[in-house]
Parts: structure tokens; sequence; C-alpha cells
């Protein structure tokens, strides 16, 4: 068989384990978006730009430097941004716990 075959097999049982569950998870890295709507996520959850700051953690002047595209979150920036957008409640809860 061909190195391309051999390839294509082997990333399909890799698939098929981690849609099971069976992969180890240790070997997968997350996927973390190079650009990030900032303004989207924040007007999703409907909030000011105070508010999303001062909920979350960030500087009002940083957000309205992504918000009109002067900056760009980094990486880890990204991927908290990433987990505000899809559980807002959770980040906020925890962030209240601390």
């Amino acid at each position: 068989m061909t190195k391309v075959a051999d390839d294509i097999r082997r990333g399909l049982k890799q698939a098929v384990a981690y849609a099971k569950g069976t992969a180890d998870k240790k070997r997968y890295r997350v996927h973390v978006p190079e650009r990030i709507d900032v303004r989207a996520i924040r007007r999703r959850l409907a909030m000011t730009q105070e508010e999303f700051a001062r909920r979350f953690g960030f500087s009002i002047n940083t957000l309205r430097h992504w918000e009109q595209g002067k900056r760009r979150p980094e990486g880890p920036t990204r991927a908290y941004l990433l987990v505000i957008d899809r559980a807002p409640d959770v980040v906020q809860r925890v962030l209240r716990a601390a």
C-alpha cells in the first residue's frame, strides 16, 4: 500500500477512536481560531462594551481596540473569548466564585 493510503487509514482510525471517546486525548490539540469577532460575541450577549469588559475582566480600552480592528486578541485571550462565546454563564459563575 502507498504511504498516502496508509496515512488516510491511520487518520480514519484516529477519527473513529476520537468519535467513540477511546482516543488518547493528550495527543490532540485544541483549535483556537486566528480571528475572533469580539463585537459579535458581545452583541450576542446583549452587553455594552463597559458591561462586557467589567464582567469578563478586560480593559475597556483593549476591548475597544479589538472591536475597532486596531489590535487583535492573542492566543490565550482568543481561547478565553471562545469559551465566553460558548459558555458565558459558566465563565461568569466561575469568576464570581473566585
